[in-house]
């Protein structure tokens, strides 16, 4: 038994800790409609600065909770009347505590700075679209690259996605989603959508690790899968291993996995594909209004 007992350490010391021994999972919250922004900024007021100074600022939250790493969901445009919604997921190493600043300070990492990117470009690309973009850090990812070496975070954090997918499935039924995924995140997108409603119609995959599945067209629901892969990004040098509790196979950049490509022109390293000026930018745009980057609307 003691021998048992060690290898077992050994084992999750090797591939992470969570990933062969997980911890008991926290219950998923679900997230709320509008009906939850006056919740949320009491809450932020209540913790004060930063936080409180977001509430003060008019700033919009689904979720909101300072708790370990913290969870936050953060709504820029008319979530109520919108159409068109894109939801973006960042990946490894993100925090509460960066959601404005970004990992190591850096503000392009930032999943708010990110979605206010995305808001500012459907808006340029379309003024009378209705659209929403939600900053959704409603998981804890990843601490770093050994702890992401398996998929127990990224479905942990599909489940809590996939509540949030109902829900606005139910409250906008005529609305198209379109869901984003960052590095890591690229994997929680990939695995939610796989049972998402049919509001979902698009799976964007930047710099992603991963989706779950070994080719575009094995993703379920007939969605259009599209990935974006800097020819300097470092996902690149992942080896694409899949056993039990360790990698995740096929990265979504690589043109073997058959998604449709997204230009990358102006994307440096793993981290700008949501700068302003990148044509990935651009392009994640038109995918949300539906348009394709040949220039087919559907």
């Amino acid at each position: 038994m003691r021998r048992r007992g060690a290898s077992r350490v050994a084992v999750a010391a090797l591939l992470g800790v969570n990933l062969v021994l997980p911890t008991r999972s926290e219950p998923v919250a679900a997230v709320g409609f509008v009906e939850a922004y006056p919740v949320t900024a009491a809450a932020m007021r209540a913790a004060g600065p930063p936080y409180a100074d977001w509430a003060a600022d008019g700033r919009r939250f689904l979720l909101f909770d300072e708790r370990g790493d913290g969870r936050a969901v953060e709504v820029l445009g008319d979530l109520a009347g919108a159409d068109r919604i894109a939801v973006l997921v960042p990946g490894v190493g993100t925090t509460l505590a960066d959601f404005d600043r970004g990992l190591g300070g850096v503000a392009r990492r930032a999943p708010a700075v990110q979605a206010g990117q995305l808001y500012r470009e459907l808006r340029a690309g379309d003024p009378a679209a209705r659209v929403a973009v939600l900053a959704w850090l409603g998981y804890d990812p990843p601490d770093g690259v050994l702890a992401a070496a398996g998929d127990f975070g990224a479905r942990r954090g599909a489940a809590g996605l996939a509540a949030l997918l109902r829900e606005l499935a139910s409250r906008r039924p005529g609305a198209t989603i379109t869901l984003v995924g960052h590095s890591y995140g690229a994997l929680v997108v990939s695995l939610a959508a796989a049972h998402a409603p049919a509001q979902v119609t698009d799976v964007v995959s930047l710099g992603g690790i991963g989706a779950g599945v070994q080719s575009a067209d094995d993703l379920p629901g007939g969605r259009r899968f599209w990935a974006a892969e800097a020819a300097t990004d470092w996902i690149r040098r992942v080896p694409p291993v899949r056993l039990p509790g360790l990698g995740f196979g096929r990265r979504p950049g690589d043109p073997a996995f058959g998604a449709r490509p997204l230009p990358v022109a102006g994307v440096s390293g793993h981290d700008d594909y949501l700068t302003a000026g990148s044509a990935t930018l651009l392009a994640v745009a038109g995918v949300v209004l539906g348009a394709d980057p040949a220039g087919a609307v559907r």
